[in-house]
């Protein structure tokens, strides 16, 4: 393969990244509006865009996803847009008849400068949106940012479908940031055993992790009403897990509906899941059952049984800032060592802190915000690591260099369930361990010569 001629002098570059850790902004947004009932995406932009962001969703979930597209062709991509966008929003509602239609632009349309605010008023003054239907978007251009910065602009449009009301519900608000399904499903069950009334937005379970019943559905049961989204500013307050992916629209609910708001990791691992469901005690007022008690002991416990087959372990770990920071931290909670972390999503505060996770290393840890595959391979030549972790990407370099790796993020397009078992929650730190402990044990297995190979261990 080629990347076993990946060089293992590093240099210091300013415009060239190679096998970037990150794709582009639709496709975070084109996620994010999956988790809206009845809603059907639709890409602002070219044939080719929409269809990329189809097919990558498309084969890590293993669902089909529907979405819609302007189909800019010469005319469009030099005069803009707006007609196009109108005339879609015209044939969706006529033809597929959803309940939303949200929008996202792309490169082209960012680049020509459509204004989707005022195309969307356009539509609505001229009789193109149905009465009781709802159209809204956000500008996701591709050369900024990543899939991370567009699904947190979806977010944010999301919370500012919400209305002014005196009232409060007396429910709480949950954005998950970018979570499979399960993990959503696994925080909905959670919040459920302690009692608390939620709204998530957005809540792709059910969507993309639906059974096969034999019945096609255009729109699946699963995903937060606009009703809800609405009502979103009745809300007790706001946990929004994840500041990159859930912050920006939580903050705009604060500010503009007086929704208190708290921003925390998500919660991968022990301490991240005590944080989340401490705040969540303290947000709705409420008690912590025993039942919840006892899932946070059995990962205690496991944690107490692996240890001795973990510590120490060295890890080189990429993908996206919010899981990142909280795999990180919980790596480092089993005395495991996370000694290359790296994101293509831009942001020094990431690197800032993955360095304060992991100041009581033994080894020092090299992170890089905005970073690519082929340094991450670099590092890995010069020092080995004994796991790799992230998305299917780094399969190329898990077998050139021969390390065990644990497939984690997005996207997964080489293996199947990931979107039905959670790794968020106590419940989920288990599944995480089994999963860590079987590698790495799978790799003493197969290295251990004949007259040590034991049953037990």
């Amino acid at each position: 393969m080629l990347l076993r001629h990946t060089p293992t002098e590093i240099k210091e570059r300013k415009s060239l990244v190679v096998n970037p850790a990150k794709t582009c902004q639709p496709i975070g947004a084109m996620y994010a509006a999956l988790g809206v009932k009845g809603c059907l995406p639709h890409s602002h932009g070219s044939q080719g865009c929409c269809a990329y962001h189809r097919s990558m969703l498309t084969r890590h979930y293993k669902e089909p996803v529907s979405a819609a597209t302007s189909s800019f062709t010469e005319g469009a991509s030099v005069f803009g847009g707006q007609a196009n966008l109108i005339q879609a929003i015209n044939n969706i509602f006529t033809v597929y008849e959803p309940e939303v239609i949200a929008v996202h632009t792309t490169c082209l349309s960012e680049t020509i400068g459509d204004d989707l605010t005022q195309i969307i008023t356009k539509a609505t003054k001229d009789g193109k949106i149905p009465e009781g239907k709802t159209v809204f978007g956000a500008p996701t251009p591709s050369y900024v940012g990543s899939h991370v910065t567009g699904f947190s602009n979806m977010v944010k449009a999301m919370a500012q479908l919400a209305e002014p009301s005196s009232e409060k519900n007396g429910k709480v608000n949950i954005i998950p940031g970018w979570v499979e399904p399960c993990d959503m499903e696994e925080v909905k069950r959670l919040c459920s055993m302690i009692g608390v009334d939620v709204t998530m937005f957005p809540d792709t379970s059910g969507v993309l992790n639906g059974p096969l019943s034999g019945e096609y559905k255009m729109f699946p049961d699963g995903g937060v009403t606009i009703k809800e989204l609405k009502e979103a500013g009745q809300a007790t307050g706001t946990i929004a897990l994840g500041e990159w992916c859930s912050a920006d629209g939580a903050r705009w609910l604060d500010s503009k509906h007086k929704v208190p708001c708290t921003v925390l990791d998500m919660p991968f691992g022990l301490k991240a899941t005590d944080r989340f469901i401490d705040v969540l005690r303290t947000v709705a007022g409420v008690s912590i059952p025993e039942s919840v008690s006892y899932e946070r002991g059995q990962l205690v416990d496991m944690i107490s049984d692996m240890h001795q087959y973990l510590y120490g372990k060295k890890v080189a770990i990429y993908g996206d800032p919010d899981q990142l920071i909280s795999m990180v931290e919980f790596l480092r909670s089993i005395d495991m060592c996370p000694v290359y972390v790296v994101t293509g999503t831009p942001g020094k505060k990431f690197e800032k802190r993955i360095k304060e996770l992991t100041a009581d290393m033994p080894y020092e840890c090299k992170v890089k915000a905005k970073g690519d595959m082929f340094l991450m391979h670099q590092w890995i030549k010069n020092e080995p690591v004994d796991l790799l972790m992230g998305n299917s990407y780094g399969k190329y370099i898990a077998r050139d260099e021969d390390i065990p790796f644990l497939r984690w993020g997005f996207p997964i397009t080489d293996r199947q369930g990931h979107q039905y078992f959670p790794t968020v929650g106590y419940k989920g730190g288990l599944r995480l361990l089994e999963k860590i402990l079987g590698l790495l044990m799978d790799r003493i297995d197969r290295d251990t010569p004949e007259e040590t190979f034991e049953l037990v261990l």
